[in-house]
Parts: structure tokens; sequence; C-alpha cells
């Protein structure tokens, strides 16, 4: 067995780390939605499987990425990203539900005496509409978002910024999350990873990286920790 899978599987888990978007709410057909519409005004549009291949990253890299692909003038791009998150923010506050199981895992880390994290590559403006619209902001011992970080997700830094502000060892924590890159993200944090994908997505074989692979929150039990 190598060193590090040797160290990991001896540690404790003791730390808990959520993403958010897609995870613990129904925000990803708005992210779509909104980001779609930013393209349609510079004549362009993205078939499903090109946002999928995308989902996670931030949106100034979002854009970059597919202004880049069709060729727009990133001279646009800082516009844009306004416009996409006043677009994005008010659709999530308004219509974002929260996805099945989030009251139950919270509860369930939370009995277990777990420390529980957030680790978002969205900006803090929307962590703060979600937690607020899901009333979980009691459950929460740390928050970490990747929007000033110098990379977000798939690099690790927020998950590890969230770890460090928890007081605990990388080694120590379980990730839940709902994108690919995210999962990356998680792993190459040396963290254990639950992946809940898309339904449309969850039979890809790139879920190969993740400890476990569920189908929803309400999924997940004590005998997983196990």
């Amino acid at each position: 067995m190598h060193v590090s899978s040797y160290l990991c599987a001896l540690m404790e888990l003791t730390t808990v780390i959520f993403d958010m978007d897609g995870l613990l709410i129904d925000s990803e057909p708005y992210w779509q939605e909104a980001g779609t519409e930013t393209l349609q005004q510079f004549n362009v549009s993205l078939a499903p499987a090109q946002y999928h291949h995308t989902t996670g990253l931030r949106t100034p890299e979002w854009l970059d990425y597919w202004f880049g692909y069709f060729g727009i003038s990133k001279t646009n791009i800082e516009e844009a990203v306004q416009a996409l998150h006043n677009n994005v923010f008010e659709k999530i506050r308004t219509k974002a539900a929260p996805l099945p199981g989030v009251e139950h895992i919270f509860s369930l880390f939370k009995a277990a005496n777990f420390k529980i994290g957030l680790a978002t590559s969205s900006p803090l403006a929307l962590v703060d509409i979600v937690v607020e619209k899901l009333k979980i902001g009691h459950h929460l011992d740390a928050t970490a978002s990747a929007e000033h970080l110098p990379f977000g997700k798939p690099h690790p830094q927020v998950y590890m910024d969230c770890a460090a502000a928890l007081g605990s060892s990388p080694l120590e924590c379980i990730c839940f999350e709902d994108s690919f890159n995210g999962m990356i993200a998680a792993k190459a944090a040396r963290m254990r990873c639950v992946v809940i994908p898309a339904s449309d997505q969850y039979d890809l074989p790139k879920w190969g990286a993740a400890d476990i692979k569920l189908h929803s929150l309400e999924e997940f039990n004590k005998a997983h920790l196990q």
C-alpha cells in the first residue's frame, strides 16, 4: 500500500466538507440558464455535454474558457461576469430549492460530532444567499470560497483552506461533491470524496476516483463512515 493511502486509512474521520451548488441546492439549472443567456448575447450556445465539461469552474474561468473556445473577445469578460452573477443570484434566490437529503446529511454528521464546513467555487455573496435559504448556518463551523484565490477547483486550495479553518488535517476530512472538477479538488487535497453526480452523468466512468458514488445525499448512512 502507498504510504499516503496507508496514512489515510489509519486516520479517523472527524470532519465533513460540503460543496454547495448542485449538491445542497438545485442551483445548477440556474447557473446553466444564466450562462446560456450570457453566451447567447454573443450568438453562441453550448450543448449539454459541453456545459457539464466545465461545471465547477469559477465564473471568470468558465467565461474565459468558452470565450476562447468560440473566439469571443476577452475584453468582455469582466462585464459578462457581473451580468451573469446578477442574473443567477436572483434566479437562485427566488427559484432554487434544497436538494433531497440536506437535513438528513447535516443531522447525521452533527450527531456523529463531526466538524462541518462548506467549500465552494461560488462567490461569498451567493454563499450568504444559499446558507440563509437553506437555514444551515447553525450547522456550519467554517466556510471557504475560491472567489479570490489564485486558482479555483480543480485546484485543492479551497478545500485545504476550509480544513485549516476547521483545525483539521486533510486526511481527517470527507468531502461531498457533485462535479468532476470538485472531486479532483477534494482528492488532490488528500481527502475522501463522496460524489452525487447529476442523473444524466451518473454512469460515466469519470467518477472512478471517488471513494463512494451515490444518487442522493439521502443514501448516505452511518455504515458508509466505516
